[in-house]
């Protein structure tokens, strides 16, 4: 791995991002993959228990489920699609087949997304992975007006 420049007096370690999302869509800890990711559903752990990574500041929020609706809305429209194009089902196959599709996928979906977003966070130091608190970003200042 490389060495990046963080500040004139302190290197640090590039991070693999592709390593640490597939990691985590494994349910497994970026830092190292060998401990969990999930101790719940959707509840990450504090800190991994084979590396000692802490893991408690992600802040995965609301990215996970637009990942996921973006994914089974192509699947299901799709299929949707093709099923009228080529097919010819009764409506009741119709009304069976997709919600039930929706709810499967979207649920199966979720805790992978939610890994791979938090392999992502740990991978680009964000939201504390970095051993620095979040700090807003700061707004540049206004340009002086015109002189008169």
């Amino acid at each position: 791995m490389g060495v990046q420049i963080h500040s004139a007096e302190t290197p640090i370690e590039m991070r693999d991002w592709r390593d640490a999302v597939a990691r985590g869509l494994k349910g497994r800890c970026p830092h190292c993959g060998r401990g969990r990711l999930f101790r719940a559903f959707l509840k990450p752990v504090d800190a991994c228990e084979s590396c000692g990574e802490e893991l408690h500041h992600q802040r995965a929020d609301d990215l996970p489920p637009y990942i996921v609706i973006t994914i089974v809305g192509h699947i299901v429209v799709g299929g949707i699609l093709l099923a009228e194009k080529y097919g010819d089902w009764p409506m009741w196959w119709h009304m069976a087949l997709w919600p039930a599709l929706t709810l499967i996928l979207s649920v199966a979906l979720m805790q992978p997304v939610k890994g791979g977003v938090v392999g992502l966070q740990w991978a680009m130091r964000m939201h504390g992975f970095g051993g620095e608190p979040d700090r807003p970003e700061r707004q540049p200042l206004p340009s002086p007006g015109p002189r008169a």
